[in-house]
């Protein structure tokens, strides 16, 4: 009897075991960094860029690569690029030469915990990453209603987030989003409580909400990391105008190899219906 009881508990001594393990790794499968330092953005493919400092208000100096807008720019706007939660600034240069290209600048913002940055990431210190991104572009003359976020993927809650907790910025673009980080987890582990126990959640359904400016959702249809129909669900729920673009063939955040370039051109230029407009 005590054996057969044995046999009865092992699944449940599995499951519980395999949860205690979710609570201690959850982050380190949240967040795949390089570590690598960044090289010089010149060297990376990225010419007219140079390396800056973040200054997050918990103390930490991040590197993050700055490619200002062109001197012709006037008044000149910036893009804010929030990427992924895997390899670092260098797999996104081929993104900003492409919005350099629509005559922006853009900030090329690097986690902590990634490139050779100080710190740990998790959801709170993104956010004060993005936070300390803004200011900086701030600081460079360009405010937050002349900013646009684009978050790809991971990046994409930091993006809606920051869009909806302060004014309004110029517009959001993401790539690749989630309506929640749990979500993901839970769809992906169903046989794990992922909705109780995960920490980072990262709720971008919610903040979508209270998101006022232009949006462009990208999302393909044959995305394997985040389910397409989170692309649908978060355009349904955006308090703005909102644009989309979903590309039968497109997986995950590979979509300027999937007609995205013009969307994302056609869409900074004529602001979603005009309400943002490039000289």
């Amino acid at each position: 009897m005590g054996f057969v009881l044995c046999l009865l508990a092992l699944p449940l001594a599995l499951w519980l075991i395999a949860c205690l393990a979710l609570v201690i790794f959850q982050r380190a499968l949240q967040y795949r960094p390089s570590l690598d330092p960044l090289p010089d953005p010149a060297a990376a493919g990225l010419a007219g860029a140079r390396g800056v400092v973040l200054f997050p208000l918990d103390g930490l100096s991040l590197t993050a690569w700055y490619l200002p807008p062109p001197p012709s720019a006037e008044p000149p706007r910036a893009v804010a690029l929030f990427h992924g939660n895997a390899g670092s600034l260098i797999e996104r240069v081929h993104k900003a030469r492409m919005l350099a290209g629509e005559g922006l600048g853009v900030l090329m913002v690097e986690w902590r915990g990634y490139g050779g940055n100080p710190g740990r990431p998790t959801e709170a210190g993104l956010l004060a990453d993005g936070r300390a991104a803004i200011a900086f572009l701030e600081a460079q003359g360009i405010d937050r209603a002349r900013q646009i976020f684009y978050g790809e993927s991971l990046g994409s809650g930091v993006a809606f987030h920051l869009a909806a907790e302060g004014p309004a910025p110029a517009a959001v673009i993401t790539e690749g989003a989630f309506t929640r980080a749990v979500d993901v987890g839970a769809r992906r582990y169903r046989w794990m409580p992922v909705r109780l126990l995960m920490r980072d959640r990262f709720d971008s359904l919610a903040a979508a909400q209270r998101v006022t400016c232009p949006v462009l959702i990208l999302h393909g249809r044959q995305d394997g990391v985040v389910p397409f129909d989170m692309g649908p669900t978060l355009a349904s729920a955006v308090a703005g105008k909102v644009s989309t673009f979903f590309p039968d063939q497109g997986g995950h955040v590979d979509l300027l190899d999937h007609g995205a370039q013009p969307v994302i051109a056609g869409f900074l230029r004529e602001g979603a219906g005009g309400a943002f407009r490039l000289p």
